[in-house]
């Protein structure tokens, strides 16, 4: 199967998050003009369609197409409620295919992801998500620029490989986008508690593993590349002229223990926290 985009300019409309009433059907059994994706970021449901009902659960992509009548069912068994995220679109233009409309695999109405696919998928998610809550320049265009991510993944999901050429790396280029995705989730998160087991588990992978690409990759380990991200956000708060106690500065980069924060940033900068901020 080859679908072809000549040209991709869609219209962005909107994102709603939410969770579904397991006990409540929606309201309406509806269409719409446009196109609309959901991905089930959590929980399990179904959906109700003209040619029957299908169940979803996490990391399945909804594709609800102009014209198709849709409904979401009540799911009182579901051991967690659907939590979905909505994104809505115009001007889509496939050849082949009717305005606004994408494929969607053996002609029904979910694309069931898993490893890479879903992971992408859940980072869109949460990119859209926070762009959508604050109101800073070019919103609109970051918002559309995540809409044709997803867009391009649903296409290229079906989409039979291109041969690669002789020579290819693949596992060299795998390594790469893990070691990619473990640093854009530090550069995201560096203020929270983060756990190198719960990010293994997220992407499906042992510990052991991610630390000997990464220090393959970067010739440093996750623990401390982490540990320099924090101490140059630190770094330049202080010299910002951030007003806030050390202790401050340390929970603001992720360190519930001053002293300790204290000793790792002089370990990097020769100087104290305290001795930074005056320097600046």
């Amino acid at each position: 199967m080859c679908i072809k985009v000549e040209e991709l300019n869609p219209t962005f409309l909107f994102t709603w998050k939410g969770t579904r009433q397991r006990d409540r059907d929606e309201a309406n059994y509806q269409s719409h003009d446009h196109l609309e994706m959901a991905f089930i970021l959590s929980g399990e449901g179904k959906y109700r369609f003209d040619d029957g009902v299908i169940s979803v659960q996490e990391g399945d992509l909804l594709i609800i197409n102009p014209g198709v009548k849709h409904q979401a069912l009540a799911c009182p068994n579901a051991e967690l409620p659907t939590t979905e995220f909505f994104v809505g679109a115009l001007d889509i233009r496939i050849p082949g295919l009717p305005d606004n409309t994408l494929p969607v695999p053996e002609g029904g109405h979910v694309m069931h992801t898993s490893g890479e696919l879903r992971q992408k998928l859940f980072k869109l998610c949460s990119s859209m998500e926070a762009e959508n809550a604050v109101c800073r320049q070019g919103r609109y265009f970051m918002l559309k620029s995540y809409l044709m991510q997803m867009i391009l993944l649903v296409i290229r999901e079906q989409c039979e490989p291109v041969e690669r050429a002789k020579g290819y790396a693949f596992e060299s280029v795998n390594k790469k986008y893990v070691v990619e995705q473990i640093v854009n989730y530090f550069d995201d998160h560096y203020s929270e508690k983060i756990s190198l087991d719960q990010i293994a588990e997220n992407m499906y992978l042992s510990p052991f593993y991610i630390s000997k690409i990464f220090k393959s990759e970067t010739g440093d380990t996750p623990i401390r590349h982490l540990i320099n991200i924090r101490l140059e956000k630190a770094k330049e708060l202080l010299e910002s002229g951030y007003g806030g106690s050390i202790q401050k500065v340390a929970a603001l980069v992720g360190y519930d223990d001053a002293y300790h924060f204290s000793k790792l940033f002089k370990k990097r900068y020769g100087i104290s926290p305290s001795q930074a901020r005056k320097n600046a």
